[in-house]
């Protein structure tokens, strides 16, 4: 009986963190389950006037027809508050912010 109640703590114990391992597991992977907007050593850009985006390499400058993000409005997974917020709108030629027509 008394290896009996020996082995009993110990197995609490084992049990414990394990639990505790698997939560913090799943709360810090749960931030890389969603997609990035772009791979590494990309940019998000849009598309202007329209819709659309694309990605370019970090080292080049967005390609015609196309322009980075407003500072502080860059999506950076999809599905985010500006991944949502684009998806309705763009920017035009002189980079204001205008609404996407509806698609009917």
């Amino acid at each position: 009986m008394r290896t009996a109640n020996r082995l009993r703590p110990t197995f609490r114990t084992t049990i414990g963190l394990a639990l505790a391992t698997a939560t913090v597991a799943l709360l810090t992977s749960a931030c890389s389950m969603q997609q990035a907007t772009c791979g590494g050593d990309e940019y998000p850009v849009l598309s202007v006037g329209g819709p659309g985006k694309a990605c370019v390499p970090d080292d080049e400058e967005p390609p015609k027809g196309y322009a980075r993000y407003p500072e502080g409005k860059v999506p950076e997974h999809e599905g985010d508050k500006w991944s949502t917020y684009w998806s309705t709108r763009t920017l035009d030629e002189n980079g204001r912010t205008i609404e996407l027509p509806d698609e009917n």
